[in-house]
């Protein structure tokens, strides 16, 4: 039931703004969180759940130190650095992370490895700085088991969600292990029975694993979360404050807030006028294509109309991540993120004049930062991802599954071409035949020794984690040699926004002058990025959503405090 007042209205139900309620609900403080979805959880639902949270104490423990860690953020930053936000975000990580685990109960995994996205660059770790979520049984929710955001169901195994690490390795040798296989089975067969039975399998995995955990949380500490409840105007008062939000939907109603206004309902990723107006590619607002949740501008819109603007400063707008679009049989529209696929042997890139123009074993971001970069000044990016039956057979291509499944699925939805020559499949795709075909006889010159000499691809641990580590001599590099051949179009999509509302370390919105809205922040994609354009390694959306969210909340009734305490009464 949504009441009148609140000391914390909290705007978006992502890890950000479930982060901000607990830690003030922890504290004594009421707290309602409007989500204006049916379901909570936002994207960080359908994430893959990490938090790239650098300088815990078990990371400490491990050998890292905040030299090494300020140096990688502030080489992947470049021009955009921004040390007192990444002082405040070191500074609070360790707190952060302390309170979600011991207070709120989530049980965070540091594995050994999970190497920074970066590698070769000053201050980077083949692990210690990224931590996922152990599986969740969907269970712990209650009656509110079915309320948190489901899967992107392209990105599951028919309707199970590989858990990232051990779990998805299994699943990626299913078709060349019978162990590996009847595991697979098993995990399937269970998801289906608890869905035919419970509507939903109770096993929840990464990103939908953290924001079970954290709603769980939120339940047990009695916080309100009000699904389609859109929040269609922030209140200031006499005084300047913000003090409260007109809410739409199922809910109409004025909602005060004692102590203040949190906007954490994601970035703007979704707007195509927001993004003709930040992104160089989509002039249009018709070259992109978000699988977020959410993400519409909202934030923004809200801010702006009290004053708050647009941070862009970043070198990059947003963490980029590749993706196909196309329909179901039943004329769905259907979208899959292309986060690792381009590592695995045997699949290459190429763009339009069927050359490849990217080291594949990049991360999803910057292989989009080349992406962008080979299709700079065309009216659309894209490019094709390039398999030969063995990758096919093995690994298959993002959607499209490996042996034992059928391709003629695939192609019937127009997500799979295939041709029995090179120059077969460029006719249907549209690249120049003479010029895939160099181009696939150049890669497989080099990856017959298990070597790149044009893109170094297969050079460094992180990309090594990216492929396959069976496989031999090199982990990401295979030939292209056997028909017959097979291409997936992609082209350029996001995990979030890195441009967002301008803040102050306290996440306060400022307005352009740089003087903040009292009693208005903002966390998570809907404010700019600490990073600065840089995506340094797993989970780098979700660690920083985390972490300012704990502080919003820990400091939110100090900085009202602080305000009255200074408050003259005029003559």
């Amino acid at each position: 039931m949504l009441e009148s007042s609140y000391d914390i209205v909290v705007i978006g139900s992502g890890a950000a703004g479930i982060s901000a309620a607990l830690t003030a609900a922890k504290q004594g403080q009421s707290v309602v969180v409007l989500e204006k979805d049916r379901y909570l959880g936002g994207t960080s639902a359908i994430s893959g759940g990490w938090a790239w949270v650098p300088g815990t104490r078990e990371g400490i423990a491990r050998g890292d130190s905040r030299a090494d860690i300020e140096t990688y953020i502030r080489t992947l930053a470049k021009d955009s650095y921004n040390p007192e936000a990444v002082q405040t975000f070191l500074d609070e990580v360790p707190n952060a992370m302390t309170f979600l685990t011991d207070e709120a109960g989530v049980d965070f995994v540091l594995p050994e490895t999970a190497p920074d996205y970066q590698m070769d660059a000053p201050g980077a770790r083949k692990g210690g700085r990224a931590v996922t979520v152990a599986k969740t049984d969907g269970r712990v929710l209650g009656d509110d088991r079915l309320r948190v955001q489901p899967y992107l169901y392209p990105y599951t195994v028919f309707g199970y969600m590989p858990e990232i690490g051990d779990d998805i390795a299994t699943f990626l040798r299913a078709n060349r292990s019978p162990k590996a296989f009847a595991y697979v089975m098993r995990r399937i067969l269970k998801c289906w029975w608890e869905t035919a039975a419970h509507k939903r399998g109770y096993d929840r995995t990464n990103g939908n694993a953290l924001m079970t955990s954290m709603v769980a949380a939120a339940r047990r500490l009695c916080i309100p979360m009000i699904t389609e409840a859109p929040v269609l105007r922030i209140l200031i008062g006499d005084d300047g404050v913000a003090n409260g939000v007109v809410v739409g939907g199922t809910h109409k109603s004025t909602v005060h807030a004692r102590l203040g206004v949190v906007i954490a309902a994601g970035g703007f990723t979704g707007d195509a006028e927001l993004r003709k107006r930040v992104f160089p590619h989509d002039r249009y607002g018709d070259n992109h294509v978000t699988p977020t949740r959410g993400h519409d501008g909202d934030s923004y819109r809200l801010a702006a109309a009290v004053g708050g603007v647009l941070d862009a400063s970043p070198h990059q707008p947003a963490s980029w991540g590749p993706v196909t679009v196309w329909k179901s049989l039943r004329g769905q529209d259907r979208i899959f993120p292309h986060l690792r696929a381009f590592g695995l042997p045997g699949l290459i890139a190429i763009n339009r004049h069927g050359e490849r123009f990217a080291n594949e074993s990049f991360s999803y971001h910057d292989f989009g930062v080349q992406m962008l970069a080979d299709s700079d000044g065309e009216r659309e990016t894209y490019g094709w991802i390039i398999a030969d039956r063995k990758a096919m057979h093995t690994y298959g291509i993002g959607y499209a599954k490996p042996w034992p499944m059928p391709t003629w699925y695939y192609e019937k939805v127009g997500y799979l071409t295939s041709a029995p020559t090179l120059s077969e499949l460029a006719a249907k795709v549209g690249v120049p035949a003479d010029r895939l075909e160099a181009t696939v006889a150049d890669f497989n010159d080099g990856a017959a020794r298990g070597e790149d000499p044009r893109f170094g691809r297969g050079s460094n641990w992180f990309h090594h984690f990216k492929g396959d580590l069976d496989h031999t001599p090199n982990p990401n590099l295979e030939v292209l040699d056997r028909a017959p051949f097979y291409a997936v179009r992609i082209q350029m999509g996001d995990l979030g926004s890195y441009a967002g509302l301008a803040v102050n370390r306290r996440s306060e919105v400022i307005t352009g002058d740089g003087t903040p809205i009292p009693g208005l922040y903002a966390v998570g994609t809907a404010a700019v990025s600490v990073f600065g354009g840089g995506y340094p390694g797993y989970g780098a959306n979700i660690g920083p959503a985390l972490v300012f969210g704990y502080q919003v909340g820990r400091d939110i009734a100090a900085h009202t405090a602080e305000r009255e305490s200074c408050y003259v009464v005029p003559s």
